[in-house]
């Protein structure tokens, strides 16, 4: 395995090119030590004066203009073309959380691309901040401080079983599966708690679940995350 980029025992920000806002900016920097910039997320920082530990991408949506902020020691290229920014970028970092903002919105196939990858690298964990919702990989076990009412969707990506307390409709004892069965707009009936069984159960919140849900993945034991899956050939960057 080619050693990460970035390693922090905090939590780190990951910048996309999508939509985002500067609340979004300062949602993160609130809660994040380090900051990277997945390709033409630079633009975002820049404008937004953060200060990149890294740029990390093919380099086909950042211009010269934007690279021209950052210390040419913290731009890492990976020219390969068979994997997104997001992908490049996240299986760089390892931080007990990556706050990734700009990755919702937009174009759909940039988001299904995100959500793919969340589920290809299931022991980096990370939450993408939307304008309303986070979207996450659900972790082995995790509690939300929903309220009553709150939305709470789950969408699998692959067959799984988990079970639930707190949710109007429980979900013990079903079989989640891309087609056959997902669990969109369940609700909560105060705080919420969920295991799941696999790395495939894509959990949506309230976003302002981000602090709480951040801080559980910081202090989580072991048993709440997910291992890393079969290893792969990784190209490594080309600084």
């Amino acid at each position: 395995m080619i050693p990460p980029l970035i390693q922090s025992d905090d939590p780190v920000a990951l910048f996309g090119g999508g939509e985002a806002s500067m609340a979004d900016v300062e949602a993160v920097q609130a809660l994040a030590r380090h900051f990277v910039a997945a390709d033409g997320g630079a633009a975002l920082t820049v404008q937004a004066g953060v200060a990149l530990d890294a740029v990390i991408g093919d380099f086909d949506s950042v211009s010269a203009d934007v690279l021209a902020h950052i210390p040419l020691e913290r731009q890492h290229h990976i020219a390969e073309q068979d994997s997104t920014d997001f992908d490049k970028a996240l299986r760089h970092i390892s931080a007990p959380i990556v706050l990734a903002v700009g990755f919702l919105g937009g174009r759909v196939d940039h988001q299904l691309g995100c959500l793919s990858v969340l589920a290809r690298y299931p022991e980096r964990a990370c939450i993408l901040l939307g304008q309303d919702e986070i979207v996450m990989l659900c972790p082995p076990r995790l509690d939300l401080p929903t309220l009553p009412g709150d939305v709470v969707s789950l969408v699998p990506l692959a067959p799984v079983q988990g079970t639930s307390i707190g949710l109007r409709w429980p979900i013990d004892g079903l079989q989640f599966d891309p087609i056959e069965r997902i669990g969109t707009s369940n609700e909560a009936e105060g705080p919420v708690s969920l295991t799941m069984k696999q790395p495939t159960m894509i959990l949506i919140a309230p976003r302002r679940c981000l602090k709480p849900v951040t801080q559980a993945l910081v202090q989580a034991l072991p048993d709440a995350r997910w291992p890393a899956r079969a290893a792969r050939c990784i190209t490594p960057p080309q600084s």
